[in-house]
């Protein structure tokens, strides 16, 4: 492939409408009465499909739909072409005389895409690629799905529309309640390149020119059912590229026709190893059922091998899932593979992984074993992994499917890699194998809420991670991390409950911000054990179903007993920040005469100048946030780099200071309230302290409110306030606290739970501190691949 290049960049600028769920208050102008109003009318009513408690109701339903699919992968021509037979079954109590479609591929046709466009500006620089891309949606580019055939059962052609990236199917009659409908329909397409202009595909083929090879990752790549629900009907949102999906549970039977030095993984078990294996090689994969380390099946160099001998001949491969919402499969002849099997709860799950020779020197040793740590972590917390497979595949992107997954991550030609292309690869290999819970099995609509598929996922993804590593540096999770995007400008922000393709900071906001939340609510405002029993009941009543919002909020109420109302209304139907002030402190002592004397009241790795960068610090957390501390303070917990002193490589050293850190190096780049007492009582409080802390909300997010005292002799106390100390006034609240000694100094929300945007304002007396800035900015590195000298490479060299 060649690149042409001239000076030219053109700079994008997003403009959305924001839909936005109504924050609805029914005493707007009071300062109180609004944060704590109970949700209401803002929830849905509940049904006979949906109970006021969260949970399904007696006569819930939902729809299936059955695939068989036989496809042929042309490696040469780069296209795929299929069949499929499905079977759809009306369960709903509603008579139907259409269906609807998804037709994924269409997002890259000039044709047929869903035509959302975002605006634009002009620069003086300007990409060649650009311009090219202009000139292309003047004419049809050959891509998207292209229909052959549709029949009924019986071969009668079916009458059908394509609207962009959905398909209406005419019944030839009304499918009633109870009643199946069989249809057969062919397609083909041109398999996009995601390393060239469609990056953002969520499927296709990458190219590698050293060896000049394919691997394909087969993605949202055959026509398939939407969701008929109770609650909207048809989710026929057109596909735009972020707002993922929404599918219906069935069976799969799927046969592949490719190459035969190809090595294929799928959604489901493969059904004919015997057949497409040969005897050296399904022999490894039976010795791999009982391994107590990933085996490889194919190795290293039986890979390195595979490039350079193109079979011409093909193999089919058949594999079946049970019960899944949808099917992905990837194939190419790169692929070294490894398996092995993990118990969740006495049940074998095969833990497999599939790579290049590219990613070698991480995902040989990290990847499967990853893979089992994430079913058994999420399995603790929601249910247990019901499937008998679960794969990550590394393919230089993150998307997930049920049982499969692909992940980024891979080392410098040398095997050396950095700390944050490991931690990068761990945590997206955790996300993705952990979205098999949310939203393969707890079957959300991502296309409509994606919080409720990445927010909910990212939540239990931080979970597994500070289970894998006390010192795992987690991105999103902790309250402090959210901070940067909660004190945003107003007009850049939006709620949680925003229809995804209306998100203007979508990571943050899908993702960040509901993760954060959870765990705010696990770890400050609820308490681990009745959050934990509520999360997972949960799990447990939308495991294989359709839930809503309404029925997270409401089953999260309902199995705790605590109203939080005010958290929902709040975190995620408002764009509040928390910012909560101590503007003045009054103490008072009672002296041996009974007079109280009051006191008077007190107001409250970076790119050098000459382009060079020190080689990277430890990747540890400034800050540990509450969930470490308490991860080590509990004896039933294990790290699993403690269990598996294997998993223990230079960077678990590096951040414990058991490798040095070398300060000195530097390299370039080539291309963030008085009363009278008898004698008795006044020498009982002759030595008490009486604090009156005057506390103001400026974020306007109700929070709970910490306090940490430091007292006049070294000693610290922490005192805890529900949020609802809020409810009488929503702006301002003062708090007479009761100390045995004299208090120093007043510190809100030490360990920084609550995601408060202003630290300053948090002190007692007040510290005046000094502002720094960066005077240059480090350009971004490319995802899951480390730039420049590495410390691992650092240390080789210094040797």
């Amino acid at each position: 492939m060649h690149m042409r290049k001239l000076l030219f960049s053109l700079t994008a600028l997003g403009l959305f409408c924001m839909a936005q769920a109504q924050n609805i208050q029914n005493n707007p102008g009071a300062n109180h009465g609004n944060k704590f109003e109970q949700l209401g009318t803002i929830l849905p009513t509940p049904n006979e499909y949906r109970t006021a408690s969260g949970a399904p109701g007696p006569k819930y339903w939902q729809q299936r739909c059955d695939y068989d699919i036989k496809c042929t992968l042309d490696e040469v021509n780069l296209k795929l072409k299929g069949s499929e037979t499905v079977t759809y079954i009306n369960n709903s109590p509603d008579v139907l005389t259409y269906l609807w479609l998804q037709l994924d591929e269409n997002q890259h046709s000039t044709v047929n895409n869903a035509g959302y466009q975002t605006s634009s500006s002009l620069s003086t620089n300007v990409n060649i690629s650009t311009l090219d891309n202009m000139e292309e949606q003047k004419t049809d580019n050959g891509y998207g799905d292209i229909i052959t055939k549709l029949t009924d059962a019986t071969g009668k052609a079916l009458k059908y529309t394509v609207n962009k990236t959905m398909m209406r199917v005419e019944l030839p009659a009304a499918l009633k309640p109870g009643q199946q409908f069989i249809f057969n329909l062919d397609w083909n397409y041109k398999i996009p390149d995601r390393g060239g202009k469609f990056q953002s595909s969520r499927g296709g083929f990458e190219f590698f020119p050293e060896d000049g090879n394919y691997l394909f990752t087969m993605s949202q790549w055959y026509p398939r059912l939407c969701v008929y629900s109770d609650f909207q009907g048809w989710q026929n949102h057109q596909f735009t590229g972020s707002g993922e999906f929404a599918l219906t549970f069935g069976n799969f039977k799927v046969q592949m026709t490719v190459p035969a030095d190809h090595v294929v993984g799928g959604t489901g078990e493969c059904q004919n190893y015997a057949q497409v294996l040969d005897a050296t090689h399904f022999a490894r994969w039976q010795k791999a059922q009982t391994a107590k380390e990933p085996l490889q099946i194919f190795t290293l160099d039986e890979a390195k091998k595979a490039e350079t001998q193109k079979s011409t001949a093909t193999k089919t491969w058949v594999f079946k899932a049970n019960m899944v919402r949808d099917f992905a499969w990837t194939s190419s002849r790169k692929f070294i593979w490894d398996a092995m099997p993990a118990l969740v709860e006495g049940k074998k799950v095969m833990c497999m992984s599939f790579y290049g020779k590219e990613a070698y020197g991480l995902y040989s040793k990290y990847s499967t074993k990853a893979v089992a740590h994430t079913i058994k972590s999420y399995s603790k917390f929601t249910i247990p992994y019901p499937y008998p497979v679960a794969q990550s595949v590394e393919a230089s992107n993150g998307m997930e499917y049920p049982m499969i997954c692909f992940n980024f991550g891979r080392t410098e030609k040398d095997g050396t890699y950095s700390e944050a292309t490991k931690n990068g690869m761990l945590g997206v290999i955790i996300h993705e194998v952990g979205h098999n819970f949310f939203p393969m099995i707890v079957n959300s609509d991502e296309r409509q809420w994606t919080w409720m598929d990445e927010g909910l996922n990212t939540f239990c993804e931080y979970l597994a991670e500070e289970l894998w590593d006390n010192k795992f540096p987690s991105r999103r999770g902790p309250a402090f991390t959210i901070v940067d995007y909660m004190k945003m400008p107003k007009d850049q922000l939006e709620p949680i409950m925003t229809n995804s393709e209306n998100i203007i900071q979508f990571g943050p906001n899908a993702y960040s911000k509901p993760a954060t939340g959870l765990n705010i609510l696990r770890e400050t405002v609820m308490g681990r054990e009745m959050f934990d029993y509520a999360f997972k009941t949960y799990a447990q009543r939308w495991a294989f179903k359709h839930p809503t919002p309404a029925d997270l909020f409401r089953t999260m109420e309902d199995a705790s007993g605590e109203d939080l109302d005010w958290f929902w209304r709040g975190w995620f139907y408002s764009i509040d920040a928390c910012d909560i002030a101590v503007d003045s402190v009054k103490a008072a002592k009672l002296d041996i005469n009974g007079v109280v004397k009051p006191m008077m009241p007190f107001g409250m790795g970076r790119q050098n100048a000459d382009g060079s960068r020190n080689i990277d610090k430890p990747a540890v957390n400034s800050f540990d946030d509450i969930s470490k501390i308490r991860n080590r303070e509990d004896k039933g917990i294990q790290f699993l780099t403690d269990v598996d002193t294997s998993l223990r490589d230079f960077y678990w050293r590096y951040d414990r200071g058991l490798e040095k850190y070398d300060s000195a190096t530097t390299f370039k780049l080539t291309p963030t309230p008085l009363e009278t007492l008898d004698d008795a009582t006044k020498q009982k409080y002759a030595n008490k302290f009486l604090y009156e802390i005057s506390f103001s909300n400026k974020g306007g997010l109700v929070m709970p409110v910490i306090v940490e005292f430091t007292f006049t002799d070294g000693t610290k106390e922490v005192d805890r306030i529900p949020a609802q100390i809020w409810r009488k006034n929503e702006k301002n609240i003062t708090k007479v606290f009761l100390k045995d000694k004299e208090v120093a100094s007043i510190l809100l929300d030490p360990l920084r739970e609550t995601a408060d945007i202003d630290l300053n304002n948090n002190k007692w007396p007040k510290i005046e501190t000094v502002s720094n800035f960066n005077l240059f900015k480090t350009k971004q590195a490319a995802r899951g691949q480390s730039q420049g000298l590495n410390p691992m490479q650092n240390a080789n060299k210094n040797k």
